[in-house]
């Protein structure tokens, strides 16, 4: 129990300061013991912000396939422009989201091979989902292709463009051009119209 306490209290701080603005005396504080005894639960810094980390990609993850899971896969257009609305959702309100978008884009640097990996392996992970949706939305004839690497590919273009946005700029209205921009010209080039 104490251990979901630091690591949420870690979260805070991380998301806040970033790694190295982020002390384990101010997390300790936080959750009522002192330093030292973060050290029975987490071997130390980084061990307790990768898991913190890991936590926050297990969510993005688990949020993502949960959507999947539930859309309706006769209606390509529908699922693909709710994803990209989850993505943003996802990533506006959800404190650890925030934190895996931003550990993403700027690890700290002693960390940066580790969550390098991390970040490839959810991306590998989704491109498989992504790519197997479009192979059955393609062989149903819901949309235009011949392989579904194609269309996965420029649909994470899409993801990516939105995600760069999330964590450089805050304006609200950019962001819903870009993804109406983007979206027009992507749905246009899959679609029968």
């Amino acid at each position: 129990m104490k251990s979901n306490e630091i690591k949420e209290a870690a979260l805070k701080y991380f998301t806040i300061h970033g790694y190295e603005g982020a002390s384990l005396a101010q997390i300790a504080e936080e959750v009522g013991m002192k330093k030292q005894s973060i050290y029975a639960h987490f071997k130390g810094k980084d061990d307790l912000f990768l898991q913190v980390l890991r936590d926050a990609k297990e969510t993005e993850l688990s949020s993502k396939l949960q959507y999947f899971s539930k859309v309706d896969s006769n209606n390509p257009e529908k699922d693909l422009y709710g994803f990209l609305h989850l993505v943003i959702d996802l990533f506006q309100k959800n404190e650890q989201l925030k934190f895996w978008l931003r550990m993403s884009f700027f690890p700290p640097s002693h960390l940066e091979k580790v969550i390098e990996q991390e970040v490839i392996d959810i991306e590998e992970k989704m491109q498989a989902i992504l790519e197997s949706k479009f192979q059955d939305w393609i062989n149903a004839k819901l949309i235009i292709g011949d392989a579904a690497i194609t269309p996965t590919f420029a649909f994470l273009g899409i993801v990516d463009s939105i995600l760069l946005e999330l964590v450089y700029g805050n304006d609200e209205k950019r962001l819903q051009a870009k993804l109406a921009a983007s979206w027009t010209v992507f749905w246009r080039g899959i679609s029968h119209q």
